[in-house]
């Protein structure tokens, strides 16, 4: 009976522990960046992990954005800790759309994402190291927030993701 229902569906999992995962798969991700880089990698190997890598970020924004931070700021006294959250979120979120608008190759594209990836770097050390022992603290239900994340990742991911249309796609 209970190899069936382990079976039945995945492990429920902690707000926190589904953040920690994304954290850790987008920071994989720069590291490979920087090595694509460093071997002079095609433009289009360097592309495509940067496409993956705005649409991780931008799926995992809008799950704290709108599920897990207006918990959080209910539950624990640290205004200033979440406007910083806020702030933080909306400069990747600009140097996510502006990496969407250029190609790899262009001025300033590895530097965009290497400086996207050092402020995704500062930003989850902020939330590992403060905002998420908050939360633990605050008796936060954070099974629940985590089941209410992955139903909005899960619609987002159904729909095509969060990968927005560059301005001058190309159509094979």
């Amino acid at each position: 009976m209970t190899q069936a229902k382990a079976k039945a569906g995945p492990i429920a999992k902690d707000a926190i522990s589904i953040l920690t995962e994304d954290h850790k798969k987008v920071k994989k991700m720069f590291m490979e960046f920087e090595k694509l880089v460093k071997a002079e990698a095609k433009d289009s190997e360097k592309g495509a992990l940067v496409a993956r890598v705005c649409e991780e970020l931008t799926i995992h924004a809008d799950m704290e954005e709108e599920i897990f931070y207006p918990a959080v700021r209910v539950a624990i006294d640290a205004d200033d800790l979440m406007d910083e959250a806020d702030v933080e979120h909306a400069g990747a979120r600009q140097l996510i759309a502006q990496l969407e608008q250029m190609e790899p190759g262009d001025d300033h594209y590895d530097a965009k994402v290497t400086v996207l990836g050092e402020n995704v770097d500062h930003h989850v050390k902020e939330e590992q190291d403060e905002m998420f022992p908050k939360a633990r603290k605050a008796k936060l239900d954070l099974e629940a927030l985590g089941t209410q994340m992955l139903a909005l990742k899960r619609k987002m991911l159904e729909r095509g993701g969060a990968v927005v249309v560059k301005k001058n796609a190309r159509v094979a």
